[in-house]
Order: structure tokens, then C-alpha cells, then sequence
């Protein structure tokens, strides 16, 4: 079978340029497709990158250009609500250290240097059908436009496109019980907290923030929520009123700053987020010539703070794969390297989702326990997630049979 020499990249956030540079390394020809109008600024809240991230980075000569719109997050605390700590967590020695970063920076980062190398991005044009041949698979756009590849790539996020074309009977993403916020402020009126986040289990939410040494910084919140809502109906909530819902909430945190860095918040810094959800797991990653990367293939929750991370190994081992394999066992190598270890890191999101979901009598339990839980928890046991390293020179085999799946696929139409 032939060699994979172009291929469509449907979705330009994060993933979808970290694959085009990626496909690009492995000397196959991509363009980028992007649904929106215009380019994302201003969308989006704050994130990590996780050592990983950045290694995996590093393999396309990029970790720079986003170590450059981080700050460093050298480790995490956890408190409890009453202010007492809990425990502190870094990243194991030798690793590039996370960087905190907001999502408009990051994604600016990244479309630039995509750009720059040549990897063509194209605005408005949604995905609505696949048709595939013997030699090519096309995309079709809601514009009535086209374009066809050897292959695409779907990495068009949480509400793929791409994979309910490839699985009409795919999951539905999963509510965590939570909805989140956030704030970047210019001036938070509080002293740094030396390259630290800070999470705080509160007695009614969870909060997270960082500040740095001018004191700007940034916080967000994980609220409890038991009835589903869609980030546009949370939208219709005013920013004020959701500012009076959160003061409220961290009403008894008062040995805690998140009292005061609400109360210093303005209704225009606020970002409602909306609903923290995941895929815990998507049966079918690929169909034909077609193949899901980051989200559309594997959605963990915030709360692992390893989405972005993962997204980018992803992009690049499935380069490594395509440049080394022909389509079919290209895409059962790379979910063979991949799924196993996304899907323990998305279960990991899931138990600490619970945590801070906990009604009442679970809080009590949770404040409870914690304290020994964070005393038997040895980091060395977490280096799994941060010390993975994709060896690009080293060729891709095929593996002898087939890559299992959990339910039948059949093609179908999307709805864009």
C-alpha cells in the first residue's frame, strides 16, 4: 500500500496545528481546517502543560514558543477549606517544569508556529459528510466546499465532528457534576505564591489559583452543580450574578484567599467556563482513512490537567506512525501506543471530579480522610504521567492483529 504523502486536519485549536507541524516532521503535506470564521483569541481559560507536553513538544522544536507564553508552575499545594496544607506535589527532577498558561496565549503560540513552517490553516469551513475512495478520503463543508487527502485527521475537540461521521453511535461526552470558572486579573492585591498553584478543597467548592511576583495572577473554580447545563445556557446567567453565586459559595473559606480574590474580581474578568466533562472512552479511533487525535479521541477532564498534554503526543505519535507505516497499520500502531495510557489518565481526572463533587455527607468523609489519603500518596507513583517520552527516530513497527473494539462502527453523516 501506498505511502501516506497529504492529509486534512480537520479543527485548528490545539491539537489540530500540533499535527499539522507534526505531519509536516514526517514529510507528509497537511492542511489545517478550521470550522470558525476568525482565529480564537480570547477563548478559553487557563491550563497547564504538563512536562510531557512539553517533551512531546520538544520533538517539533516547539516547547519554546509555548514555555514563552507560560509562566512556571513548579508545584501544586492542596489545602483543605479550614487553610491547613494538605500536600505539595511537583514535577519528578530531570523533566521540563509545567507551565500554567491561558488558552488564547497557547493557541496564538501554536497557530503562529504552524504557520510560520508553512502548515496552511483555513477559517469557515465546518465539516459535514466524508466520502471515501480506494485512494483518497474528501471532506465536505458546510460552505459546499471540498478537499480531499490520503488521509484525515479529526481534531475537532470535545463535540468532534469527525468522530460521530466515523461512529454514528459514538458517546456523548459526560458530565462531572461540575461547572468551572475562572479570572485572569491584572492585580489580584496579594503576595505570590512562588511558582505555586494553589488548590483548595473548600467546604462547598473547589479553587485553584496562582499568583505571581507583580501581583497578577489568576484563579478558577470547580462548582458543584447536579443538573446538567450547557456552557450557552450558563452564558445567559449576567457574570454578576454568577460573581454573587461564587462569593457565596467560598462564603465560609475566609482562611483561604478565595474570598478575596472574588470579591476583587470584576464581572468583565469573569470567565464562565461551563460544564467539566470527559469521554471515558471512544470504542472506535479510526474508519477507512480516517482518525481521531486529542479530545475527539480521548477527553479527560480538567481536573487532570493533562488535555492539552495529551493532545500534543497524541499529534506527534501519530506522525511518527504515518511516516513509518502504511494508513491502516499506522492507525492501529498509534492506538495501540496510545490508548491504554489516555484512559488511565482520564480515570484519574474522573476520581478527583468526585472529590470535588461530593454532597454534604461526602464533604465530611472527604475532609476527613484526606489528610492521611495525601500522607500515603508517594510521588514517585505519579512520575508515569509526567516522564513520557516519544522517541521519534526510532521506526514504528505493525502489530499482528486487530486493535480491539467494544461496539460495531458503521460510516455516517454528521451534523456539523
Amino acid at each position: 500500500m501506498a505511502r501516506t504523502r497529504t492529509a486534512l486536519v480537520i479543527g485548528g485549536g490545539i491539537a489540530g496545528p500540533v499535527a499539522g507541524m507534526a505531519l509536516h516532521k514526517a514529510g507528509i503535506e497537511a492542511t489545517v481546517y478550521e470550522a470558525h470564521q476568525g482565529t480564537a483569541d480570547g477563548i478559553g481559560g487557563g491550563l497547564s502543560i504538563a512536562p510531557n507536553g512539553l517533551t512531546a513538544l520538544g520533538v517539533l522544536d516547539a516547547d519554546q514558543a509555548v514555555s514563552r507564553v507560560g509562566v512556571p508552575m513548579a508545584a501544586m499545594v492542596i489545602q483543605s477549606w479550614t487553610g491547613r496544607r494538605l500536600a505539595e506535589f511537583s514535577s519528578p527532577p530531570g523533566l521540563p517544569g509545567t507551565r500554567f498558561v491561558w488558552r488564547p496565549d497557547l493557541y496564538r503560540a501554536l497557530y503562529a508556529e504552524a504557520a510560520g513552517r508553512g502548515v496552511r490553516i483555513e477559517h469557515g469551513r465546518r465539516l459535514v459528510d466524508l466520502t471515501e475512495t480506494a485512494d483518497a478520503v474528501t471532506a465536505h463543508f458546510s460552505d459546499g466546499t471540498r478537499a480531499s487527502a490520503d488521509i484525515l485527521i479529526g481534531a475537532d475537540g470535545l463535540r468532534s465532528s469527525t468522530r460521530s461521521l466515523i461512529d454514528p453511535a459514538a458517546p456523548r461526552p459526560r458530565y462531572s457534576g461540575l461547572l468551572s470558572f475562572g479570572a485572569q486579573m491584572a492585580s489580584t492585591g496579594l503576595p505570590d505564591t512562588g511558582d505555586r498553584m494553589h488548590m483548595v478543597f473548600g467546604k462547598r467548592a473547589f479553587f485553584g489559583y496562582q499568583i505571581l511576583d507583580d501581583g497578577s495572577g489568576g484563579w478558577f473554580v470547580n462548582l458543584p452543580r447536579q443538573a446538567p447545563m450547557t456552557t450557552a445556557q450558563a452564558r445567559q446567567t449576567s457574570p454578576q450574578r454568577w460573581l454573587e453565586v461564587l462569593r457565596e459559595a467560598f462564603a465560609d473559606d475566609t482562611r483561604t484567599p478565595a474570598p478575596e480574590l472574588l470579591h476583587r474580581t470584576t464581572p468583565e474578568e469573569l470567565l464562565v467556563i461551563g460544564p467539566m466533562e470527559d469521554l471515558p472512552t471512544v470504542p472506535t479511533w479510526s474508519r477507512g482513512r480516517s482518525v481521531l487525535i486529542g479530545d475527539a479521541a480521548h477527553a479527560p477532564s480538567s481536573s487532570s490537567g493533562q488535555g492539552a498534554s495529551l493532545a500534543v503526543e497524541s499529534a506527534v505519535q501519530l506522525a511518527r506512525c504515518l511516516r513509518d507505516l502504511p494508513h491502516p497499520e499506522a492507525f492501529a500502531a498509534y492506538e495501540r501506543l496510545r490508548r491504554a495510557r489516555v484512559e488511565r489518565v482520564i480515570a484519574m481526572g474522573a476520581r478527583t471530579n468526585r472529590d470535588k463533587a461530593a454532597g454534604p455527607v461526602g464533604r465530611v468523609l472527604r475532609d476527613l480522610l484526606m489528610p492521611l489519603a495525601m500522607r500515603l500518596v508517594k510521588p514517585e507513583r505519579m512520575a508515569w504521567q509526567f516522564d513520557h517520552r516519544i522517541v521519534w527516530d526510532e521506526p514504528v513497527t505493525a502489530v499482528a492483529g486487530p486493535v480491539r473494539r467494544t461496539r460495531s462502527t458503521r460510516w455516517g453523516r454528521g451534523n456539523g
